[in-house]
């Protein structure tokens, strides 16, 4: 029982590390200007709808907090490994 507990906040502090990081690479992409900017608020703003809706579809079918958390980790990594390499 401790351990479940004890993932669940590993998790969630890696998350907001994470987002962080992902926050920084976006603003200085946004901050650059241009057309790649104007791309990735577009995406940045969809992505959220469609992660919130996820997180709720999944919240209200059972799924545990665990498994939202895991699944916005997913996404943020995804984030910033794509973020990284422009």
């Amino acid at each position: 029982m401790f351990g479940a507990w004890w993932k669940l906040g590993l998790d969630a502090t890696l998350l907001a590390m994470e987002s962080q990081q992902v926050i920084g690479l976006r603003l200085a992409k946004l901050a650059a200007g241009g057309q790649a900017a104007e791309a990735e608020a577009h995406r940045m703003v969809s992505e959220k709808i469609a992660a919130a809706g996820e997180a709720a579809l999944l919240m209200a079918t059972g799924a545990s907090t665990a498994k939202v958390v895991a699944g916005y980790r997913r996404k943020v990594r995804a984030n910033a490994r794509r973020l990284s390499k422009s």
